[in-house]
């Protein structure tokens, strides 16, 4: 009985674990398609997201693709926005069909955010502290 009884426990110790976590600490972002490719993967394997630094630009897509349960802040996260661009032979354009992209992926309260805070520009704004910690729950 004892044997059937820590063979239980063990089991539903591994099956508590059985969704490792992904810590994200430094991304700076990239091309959309790849992040979202990315992610979509992530949600389909049921981990968990850690947000422990700055995610930034296409990083932060993952909060339209991530389920919000599965998703915690640290006080060090940041998510950093701003507007979708394309490179040319003369630097860089905004990209309207990224910027689509990016809005639609967004969760509403994230959206109501950007706008308060001017949209997405060129220039970069920053959620963190009070306010990413009213929209995502703190890490335990």
């Amino acid at each position: 009985m004892k044997s059937v009884m820590s063979a239980t426990i063990l089991l539903f110790m591994s099956v508590s674990s059985a969704f490792p976590t992904v810590r994200i600490y430094d991304d700076r972002g990239g091309q959309i398609g790849e992040y979202l490719a990315k992610f979509k993967a992530l949600r389909m394997s049921g981990e968990q997201v850690v947000i422990d630094g700055t995610c930034a630009s296409a990083c932060t897509m993952l909060l339209g693709t991530i389920p919000r349960n599965r998703i915690c802040v640290t006080p060090r996260a940041v998510l950093e926005f701003h507007a979708a661009w394309d490179p040319t032979p003369v630097g860089q354009a905004v990209s309207s069909a990224g910027n689509r992209m990016l809005w639609s992926n967004y969760p509403s309260n994230v959206r109501k955010w950007i706008i308060r805070h001017g949209g997405l520009h060129s220039r970069i704004i920053d959620l963190r502290g009070p306010e990413l910690a009213a929209m995502y729950p703190i890490c335990q």
